[in-house]
């Protein structure tokens, strides 16, 4: 399965996903900014139980700000490959706007979990993100795989980056979406900065394993169709910082 989601397919989804520091293009111009708190945290093996039993915990309280509209959607994830003080698991919740992430964060802030010694004692990391070029299904899912990567995109590539997500990755994720292979996706860059500016990051949920491999699979497809958008999009990238991700998602709710 890893070396699947690292395959040549994989890499160039991520190549693409890059170059959308800004907004699409044509009928995806119109979308809607997401935006999106992340918390990711280094817990030591022993606690896994426990911090898994926090974010059972957590839940009602996520889906009663998915009920009155403060957030669009929340989830949880477990990492698959294991780096030496790198996240082990993390969550997420969406909204439409900053201020519903706050809210949203105020409300956790007020929960006993979050003085809990597993969270407590674990290194831990926060971002917030936004999104212009997204999608998602409506309803529960629990199970699952997050994958994808983050890039930089080399100055002076953004638009012809921009024109080959719009025209050929997009309408392949939305279809898939539709299948319901594919739960959401998202091509995310910081709204408020921890990383150098330019840094994007593609991510997808997929419903089960098989879903990652339509992803892979479908891109390359794509490609093969016409090698012209491979070569522009590994010669737009700065493989230096690539990265690649693989989780398992416990839960994940979206509205």
């Amino acid at each position: 399965m890893q070396k699947r989601v690292l395959g040549i397919g994989c890499l160039i989804v991520l190549a693409l996903a890059t170059a959308w520091p800004g907004q699409a293009n044509g009928a995806d111009e119109k979308k809607a900014p997401k935006y999106t708190y992340i918390g990711e945290w280094a817990v030591p093996r022993e606690q896994w139980r426990d911090y898994a039993k926090v974010n059972a915990d957590e839940r009602a309280t996520m889906d009663k700000l998915v009920a009155d509209g403060t957030i669009t959607g929340y989830g949880d994830f477990s990492n698959l490959i294991h780096q030496e003080g790198q996240p082990t698991h993390g969550s997420w919740f969406t909204a439409t706007s900053r201020a519903g992430l706050l809210k949203a964060l105020e409300a956790l802030y007020k929960l006993p979990q979050v003085t809990f010694p597993v969270l407590g004692n674990s290194k831990h990391w926060d971002y917030i993100v936004v999104s212009r070029q997204h999608g998602s299904r409506s309803g529960s899912f629990p199970g699952g795989y997050l994958s994808g990567g983050g890039f930089d995109v080399k100055p002076g590539q953004e638009k012809a980056f921009n024109e080959v997500m719009d025209k050929n990755i997009v309408p392949i994720m939305e279809k898939l979406l539709a299948e319901g292979a594919v739960t959401s996706y998202s091509v995310d860059s910081e709204e408020f900065h921890t990383e150098a500016p330019g840094r994007v990051t593609f991510v997808y949920t997929a419903a089960d394993a098989a879903g990652v491999d339509k992803v892979e699979d479908a891109i390359v497809a794509a490609f093969k169709s016409d090698p012209a958008l491979e070569s522009a999009a590994i010669a737009a990238v700065d493989w230096k910082g690539h990265k690649d991700f693989l989780a398992r998602v416990g839960n994940m709710v979206n509205k």
